[in-house]
């Protein structure tokens, strides 16, 4: 092997195993810490600084990281919830969008709702600098747009009052006792008729990417692995009773999208 391929894969190595601790330090690095820290567990105790420090918000808020993250399939996940959105009954109705999310799904999904007739969107997020950080991506649509600092696992919105709930990879960084209130609270506030979008991870087909995701998951988000069995949203929601559940898988069952319609 010649000296520059040898150094080419030194290099490569080198950051991956760089970006690797990156993530590691401020995801689940950064809680094992935090668990160790004496006082109280606060609401955000959970949330990793990537989602609330505005410097790594903005750092990492990449688009190509974004799709690479989730293996190329960006795109079509939030393709799917943007033409469910297109082809419901919108018009003079509140659209939620519970969590803020990297990448452009807030732009899309704000645009499809307000092509759609939504009288608001709203823009639900526990974390202050979530808010700031959407709200600059959402400049083209001010005036139908509204950002709340808000819990999603203890809402203070009425009940059934949006037509729309968008939650994008949001479950698999709750606690475990905290992903099904917050697939509660979604029920609470959509009006009868209403549709949540789910976008999440899932138990891949093949092996090989579940070994992949398996590891991934315990090295830097060990609350997503519950996803797979014991807090399968979709089991989540049929046991919680009043839905009629559609679930779509993408790239060989490693991610779904989980349209529900509350009856």
């Amino acid at each position: 092997m010649s000296t520059w391929m040898v150094n080419g894969l030194l290099t490569a190595l080198f950051l991956a195993a760089s970006t690797g601790l990156f993530f590691f330090v401020v995801t689940r690095g950064a809680l094992l810490v935090r668990g160790l820290s004496p006082g109280e567990a606060s609401e955000k105790s959970h949330v990793y600084p990537i989602y609330s420090n505005m410097r790594l918000i903005k750092l990492v808020d990449f688009q190509p990281v974004i799709s690479a993250i989730l293996l190329f399939q960006y795109n079509r996940l939030v393709l799917k919830i943007v033409q469910g959105l297109g082809q419901s009954d919108l018009k003079g109705k509140n659209v939620l969008v519970t969590s803020c999310a990297f990448g452009n799904v807030l732009p899309r999904v704000v645009d499809a709702a307000v092509q759609g007739g939504a009288a608001r969107v709203v823009i639900a997020d526990l974390i202050h600098n979530e808010l700031v950080h959407a709200k600059s991506k959402l400049g083209d649509f001010s005036g139908k747009v509204d950002f709340i600092e808000d819990d999603a696992t203890a809402m203070k919105r009425p009940e059934n009052d949006v037509a729309a709930n968008v939650m994008f990879f949001l479950l698999h960084e709750l606690p475990h006792d905290l992903k099904a209130q917050a697939l509660s609270e979604a029920g609470r506030m959509l009006a009868p008729g209403g549709k949540l979008y789910l976008a999440e991870f899932h138990r891949p087909e093949l092996w090989v990417l579940r070994a992949l995701s398996w590891s991934y998951f315990k090295v830097f988000e060990p609350l997503g692995l519950a996803l797979w069995d014991t807090h399968d949203p979709l089991d989540c929601l049929e046991k919680m009773g009043g839905w009629s559940c559609e679930r779509s898988t993408y790239f060989f069952g490693n991610f779904q999208i989980i349209t529900a319609t509350k009856q």
